[in-house]
């Protein structure tokens, strides 16, 4: 039995239909539905009936999941630009919202929250190395490699797609351009060292001050600077000359250590130095003026009474005297003869400190020599000085 068979499969009555059959009938329905003539018609006008009735709910079911495709659902980090013939209508907020199917409207979804990354002077890797980004002039005329990452997102997604055909090429060119016009008005000593951070957020702030003239509808989030270094054809020379500086500003740091050492040091010294001489200046200078003023204290008094100012200096004077030096009592009532006193031994003998009283017989007196002390190595040659040079005044 072939497999065209009208009659394969069956079973009796029963069975399926034939294929031919059913596209037979199918064609005189749809022929006395569009009123053709040709081919006959199934017998009754129940089954026309129910074809177009089926026909009209089949076209029902596809208008409504024609309508039913215009529904879309907006998160809340996203904005709905719906566009009616490829023109801008409006703009949806997050939920669920409807726009007239396809051919009439489309709605574009754009993600306000999404952080886009901009890669320049590198792809991927900062080891891909794209030189025609990254070899930029310094205001010194030299030529440094610096590649860096911009990090953005969309702030009017109405000027993200209509104002520019491709926004995230244009943000590449501006913040490339931004770091050109920076690096451009600065050393290379500044970028490569001292001043990254501060290089970075200048051409951050012109490039995003671009943008916002272009009308990109982007926000520059952070701009990253993931190196910056001498061309590799010259980096040996440049690190030996980083290594100059390097102990340049070592022996600059150690010459500054020893003269922060030495500097206050010697500052104390010439300031306590200055501080004993106004010292001893203000003593000297107040003991001159005491002298002097009592010099003219005395010279009053002298002049109201000459003898009693005679007769108290010169206490004072042998009060000053006789305190700082070794005393002898003699006794002349026997008549004995000063000069031919041994002062020396007897000093000895008395060792040389307090009192040693004489007798009559110019000897010194019981018990004065007992008690000898050790000989004094020097003596005071003002103890006798002072009694054979001094010229006693004849008393009134």
């Amino acid at each position: 039995m072939a497999l065209n068979d009208p009659n394969w499969g069956r079973r009796g009555n029963e069975g399926p239909p034939d294929l031919d059959e059913l596209w037979s009938r199918l064609r005189q329905k749809l022929s006395g539905l569009l009123g053709g003539k040709g081919g006959g018609r199934v017998p009754g006008d129940a089954g026309g009936k129910q074809f177009r009735g089926g026909a009209l709910i089949l076209i029902g079911l596809v208008v409504l999941v024609w309508l039913a495709s215009g529904v879309y659902i907006v998160d809340a980090s996203q904005r709905g630009i719906v566009l009616r013939f490829g023109k801008y209508l409006q703009t949806t907020q997050p939920g669920p919202n409807w726009h007239l199917p396809y051919p009439f409207e489309s709605v574009e979804i754009v993600n306000l929250s999404q952080v886009r990354n901009v890669e320049v002077g590198y792809r991927n890797n900062v080891k891909n190395k794209v030189l025609k980004e990254s070899l930029m002039l310094t205001d010194d005329e030299n030529i440094i490699d610096v590649q860096f990452a911009v990090q953005y997102v969309v702030k009017d997604p109405t000027e993200y797609l209509f104002n520019n055909r491709s926004p995230d090429e244009a943000a590449l060119q501006v913040a490339e351009s931004s770091m050109r016009e920076v690096v451009g008005k600065s050393k290379m000593d500044f970028v490569l060292y001292e001043g990254r951070e501060q290089v970075a957020a200048n051409a951050q702030k012109v490039m995003q001050e671009i943008l916002d003239r272009y009308k990109t509808g982007i926000s520059v989030s952070k701009l990253i600077m993931q190196q910056a270094q001498p061309p590799e054809q010259v980096q040996a020379a440049f690190d030996d000359a980083v290594k100059a500086n390097q102990d340049r500003e070592r022996q600059k740091n150690e010459g500054q250590a020893y003269a922060n050492d030495v500097v206050p040091k010697a500052r104390g010294t010439a300031s306590r130095l200055l501080q004993e001489s106004d010292g001893y200046k203000q003593r000297v200078i107040a003991n001159a003026e005491g002298e002097a003023s009592r010099f003219r204290q005395i010279s009053i008094e002298y002049a109201r009474a000459p003898a009693v100012t005679r007769e108290r200096l010169y206490l004072e004077a042998m009060q000053q005297i006789f305190t700082n030096t070794t005393k002898l009592l003699v006794d002349q009532k026997a008549g004995g003869n000063l000069l031919l006193l041994p002062l020396d031994k007897i000093l000895q003998m008395s060792g040389g400190g307090g009192t040693t009283p004489l007798d009559s017989q110019d000897k010194p007196v019981t018990g004065a020599t007992d008690q000898q002390a050790p000989a004094s190595t020097t003596v005071d040659p003002r103890s006798r000085d002072a009694f054979r040079s001094r010229d006693r005044e004849s008393r009134p």
